[in-house]
């Protein structure tokens, strides 16, 4: 992939469509369905797979970019980027409430999901950008706030055979109606290096 390329809304395919989806602008205002999410098993004991994500091709020596803002105001409320090769393999990242604060986070799923976050509450209502690199046997996901530098979010493994998709995604598990206002979708080369 030689240069970076912005993925139009209409271009990609959504896996679970939202309660509401529309273009205004350059952007897509994204509404949630109720009580969507995405998880396996893992200390709740019960999979959901059923929040709404974007996706188109994510091959191997490529990177994709999703840039969002939104107002996160219930526990679990999330937005970000999601990588999935079927319902037992995925990466999602990105913004997601929790402890009654935004979070910087992930979640791999092999299978069974785990979680990571970090606060930053400084982040509430702001422009946010994560980014995943595939090279190799990894995913590399980085995020930022504005231009504000990026920061290592996860190293996380996947079959460099792996046939997968990647794309903006959200989720509102307690409610109906979590509103994102995703501003990008853009492909490119992968990063040409972890650090």
């Amino acid at each position: 992939m030689d240069e970076r390329e912005t993925v139009g809304w209409s271009d990609a395919a959504w896996l679970n469509p939202p309660l509401h989806a529309e273009t205004d602008g350059d952007a897509l205002l994204v509404t949630t369905r109720r009580e969507s999410d995405f998880w396996r098993t893992t200390s709740y004991g019960f999979v959901r797979d059923d929040g709404h994500a974007l996706l188109t091709g994510f091959p191997s020596g490529s990177a994709v970019e999703v840039e969002f803002v939104a107002r996160f105001e219930e526990l679990y409320d999330q937005a970000g980027l999601m990588i999935r090769v079927d319902a037992q393999t995925w990466i999602k990242a990105g913004i997601e409430v929790s402890d009654g604060l935004p979070q910087l986070g992930a979640v791999v799923t092999r299978g069974v999901s785990d979680w990571s976050v970090a606060p930053v509450p400084e982040w509430s209502g702001r422009r946010v950008t994560v980014r995943a690199s595939r090279t190799g046997d990894a995913v590399t996901v980085r995020a930022r706030c504005e231009d504000e530098p990026w920061r290592m979010v996860r190293l996380a493994p996947l079959d460099p055979d792996a046939t997968a998709a990647a794309g903006p995604f959200c989720c509102s598990p307690q409610r109906e109606g979590l509103t994102v206002r995703f501003t990008g979708f853009v492909l490119g080369p992968a990063d040409a290096a972890l650090h």
